[in-house]
């Protein structure tokens, strides 16, 4: 009897899966890679940018160390800060983050919580005041009439006698 010798694996087999779920999860390591480095750039640059007009106002300088640990700093929170959102979310049985989960975030702090609130009604305020421009566009584009008008319209129309 001669010895077993390994089967290789046709392609699209079980083996040939393997390796192109690896290679493409190498492709999207890549891009989720490049993404963040795009993203830690951005934030140092915005930090640099902040640490200039703090030191033109207060007459100070910031060191290049200095800048870059700031940065680093803001972007290790802002990864906690999306972990967390994301765990409220989950928590609620949602797959959307909504304003709830970022109220939830900033409620250590009374100030971040009160400005959040704020903007978040004015949001809220601004959207509905949008959609009621909307509404009454869409109506007086249908008929070119206002809802008061097509009201009126339609009482004289059911009652022929009222004339």
């Amino acid at each position: 009897m001669a010895p077993a010798q390994p089967r290789l694996a046709a392609p699209g087999g079980k083996r040939g899966r393997a390796a192109e779920g690896s290679a493409m999860e190498a492709a999207d390591g890549d891009e989720r890679l490049l993404l963040t480095q795009r993203l830690k750039a951005a934030v140092h640059y915005t930090v640099g940018c902040l640490c200039q007009e703090v030191a033109e106002d207060k007459d100070m300088q910031f060191s290049k160390q200095a800048i870059a640990a700031i940065s680093e700093i803001t972007f290790r929170q802002c990864e906690t800060f999306a972990k967390d959102l994301e765990m409220f979310a989950r928590h609620a049985k949602r797959s959307t983050i909504t304003t709830d989960d970022v109220k939830l975030l900033a409620r250590r702090s009374n100030s971040l919580l009160n400005y959040i609130t704020q903007k978040s009604e004015e949001i809220t305020s601004n959207n509905m005041e949008q959609k009621e421009k909307k509404k009454k566009k869409s109506s007086a584009a249908k008929g070119g009439k206002t809802s008061e008008e097509q009201e009126a319209a339609v009482t004289e129309s059911e009652d022929p006698n009222m004339s």
